[in-house]
């Protein structure tokens, strides 16, 4: 195994822990009531009570979850390490192992506008910073050997649905504090949309490139006149 490989394999690895960790930690928002020898009602009350902070942890988890998704993906399409991706990888998961404070803030204070902005804006930059990774790891040269450059648009054009959801809950959250966190639940749609929209453009790229290289194709000779003889043929 050669050593860039192996240091490939080490970011791997390190980048799953961050994403366990961090995806794990958020259920340690959710406080347990300890309420000794209670009624049903009373009990029932308080579960409500934590409504925000459990649709807080499954909210973030499956935004985490969709991170970690789309970096096993790519790397997965990876086959020789690249140091110029350290520095954009390390900075998206110092971003993800800073979500369960965004989470944890949001959910203590739902309906507010800050804590809804706030959160809005870590998942922004953790997206665009995943952009930026995929953007350096995704380039010729690195890739096996079997990845086309219709699979690395599709997957380019894959990594904008987080970023432009998370943009426009951050912008709702200015008008529509709370329910503009739903608006993250079409992650998976934008994913698929812009993944299909970059592939058809390569894909016609593709095309108009094999087109130009193509060499013209040969003239026809003239064909002669009707009623016209070669010279010195017989008549």
């Amino acid at each position: 195994m050669s050593s860039h490989n192996h240091q490939l394999e080490r970011l791997v690895f390190f980048s799953d822990a961050v994403f366990a960790i961090a995806i794990t930690l958020l259920v340690i928002e959710i406080h347990v009531p300890r309420l000794g020898l209670a009624s049903d009602q009373v009990f029932l009350s308080e579960l409500a009570a934590l409504g925000p902070s459990i649709f807080g942890f499954v909210l973030s988890f499956l935004v985490i979850g969709a991170l970690w998704a789309a970096h096993h993906r790519v790397f997965g399409m990876i086959s020789a390490y690249s140091p110029s991706v350290m520095l954009p990888n390390l900075l998206m998961l110092l971003v993800i192992a800073f979500m369960p404070f965004a989470t944890a803030l949001m959910s203590s204070n739902p309906l507010s506008r800050v804590p809804e902005m706030f959160y809005s804006a870590t998942l922004l930059l953790a997206a665009l910073l995943q952009r930026w990774l995929f953007g350096r790891a995704l380039r010729s040269g690195f890739l096996h050997a079997d990845i086309s450059p219709v699979d690395v648009a599709g997957a380019l054009g894959r990594a904008w649905g987080l970023p432009v959801a998370a943009a426009m809950s951050l912008g709702l959250a200015w008008f529509w504090e709370g329910p503009n966190n739903f608006v993250l639940l079409t992650i998976p749609l934008l994913t698929r949309l812009f993944a299909r929209l970059a592939r058809a453009r390569a894909q016609k790229a593709a095309r108009q490139a094999g087109d130009i290289a193509k060499p013209p194709a040969p003239m026809e000779p003239a064909g002669e006149p009707a009623g016209t003889s070669v010279p010195g043929s017989a008549a």
